[in-house]
């Protein structure tokens, strides 16, 4: 398999932390360095971002679904999927987090071990590959923002509280008629520019001050890494490395790649249907072999953000690690796949982690939480 190399790293904690011993100091990190937005925009950006205005119904922000408390996440964790808009409009994917989306490459493919894979790309099914792309999506999905095109939504921006300082930062004729088509790019451009910012990845979690030796791991903080860590165990480094990039950036905990989990349907039947099936990755590169396929998250400020899996199917973190430890020792609990042909039965599903271990893991994913004070 395509993760195989990885028993070769079967690390103690030791180990682990001499590995990372480079790690920059978090307020030295910069996603996309070469983009150098000026503050002003910036702060358009921002005020673009919570921006309730520029809804068809003025209900909804990119802030609704991106909460900052929610390690811009969904703060409505009593549904698998988010409000629209529109009185009644669901989407049909828990929203993935906003936080460290600056890093995701875009969609690309390289080969591991002899296979071919496909990384990188945003959404959870990489279908376009920047973060100026993304934000615009959501003002035009009727599920999302609604609006029925960029020039609707520039219309509303004309008469929102942030038209002059998006004046002062693109031009006095920047909101023209015309130039809506600009001005959408335009919004997009901002709205980026803030989603790089360290507010977005601060890189301030527990974990980050451990690597810096300004905090201590409990023993079951330990455990769980070096669970976390070991091929004969919970592997989870396999999808989700612990160890910086080349350049220095800190652990992201995820390789960008994608796999089907195996997934059970959610049995909600107000936001699914009984035959709905999300295609994943196949609906974006037009390969029936990748049905089912989502990019792997990250799993920074993992315990912030539930409901989990791109159909909020598990509630709780510790359910998600007992469904990796028992999928296939325990069908009969979970139900079956949403798409059971691509299922990875190789690298999970029976695990034989003890309510121990899975504990000690679960302990460790705690410490991936932005806002740790040391």
């Amino acid at each position: 398999m395509r993760r195989s190399a990885l028993s070769l790293v079967v690390l103690t904690t030791s180990l682990l932390t001499a590995c990372l011993s480079e790690q920059k100091d978090n307020n030295q990190v910069v996603a996309n360095p070469t983009n150098t937005p000026t503050a002003q925009m910036v702060v358009l950006g921002d005020k673009l971002f919570h921006d309730v205005s520029l809804s068809s119904q003025g209900n909804q922000a990119c802030a609704s679904c991106h909460n900052v408390n929610h390690a811009f996440s969904d703060a409505d964790q009593t549904i698998p999927v988010s409000k629209g808009s529109e009185a009644g409009q669901f989407g049909t994917r828990n929203t993935p987090v906003a936080s460290y989306t600056a890093f995701i490459p875009a969609l690309h493919q390289e080969q591991e071990d002899g296979e071919t894979l496909w990384k990188g790309g945003l959404f959870l099914d990489g279908r376009v590959n920047s973060l100026e792309e993304q934000a615009q999506k959501p003002f035009l999905n009727p599920a999302e923002m609604n609006n029925k095109d960029a020039a609707d939504v520039v219309a509303k921006l004309r008469s929102s509280a942030n038209a002059n300082l998006f004046r002062e930062v693109f031009g006095s004729d920047a909101l023209d008629s015309g130039k809506e088509d600009q001005a959408f790019a335009q919004m997009a451009q901002a709205i980026a520019a803030f989603e790089r910012t360290p507010a977005f990845s601060p890189f301030s979690s527990k974990f980050d001050f451990y690597l810096q030796g300004k905090a201590q791991f409990t023993a079951q903080e330990l455990q769980g890494m070096s669970l976390f860590i070991r091929a004969d165990k919970g592997n989870c480094a396999a999808c989700h490395p612990v160890t910086a990039s080349a350049d220095g950036t800190p652990a992201l905990f995820t390789d960008f790649s994608y796999d089907n989990v195996g997934v059970p349907r959610h049995l909600n039947r107000q936001f699914f249907t009984e035959d709905f099936v999300d295609e994943g990755l196949a609906k974006t590169t037009n390969d029936p072999a990748l049905r089912g396929q989502f990019r792997v998250a990250t799993l920074r400020n993992i315990a912030k953000t539930a409901p989990y899996m791109h159909n909020g199917r598990f509630d709780s973190l510790r359910e998600v690690v007992e469904f990796y430890n028992t999928r296939d020792v325990e069908p009969q609990r979970w139900g079956e796949p949403e798409v059971p042909e691509t299922v990875n039965r190789d690298e999970l599903g029976n695990l034989r982690l003890t309510d121990r271990e899975i504990d000690a893991i679960v302990a460790f994913l705690n410490t991936l939480s932005d806002g740790y004070q040391p």
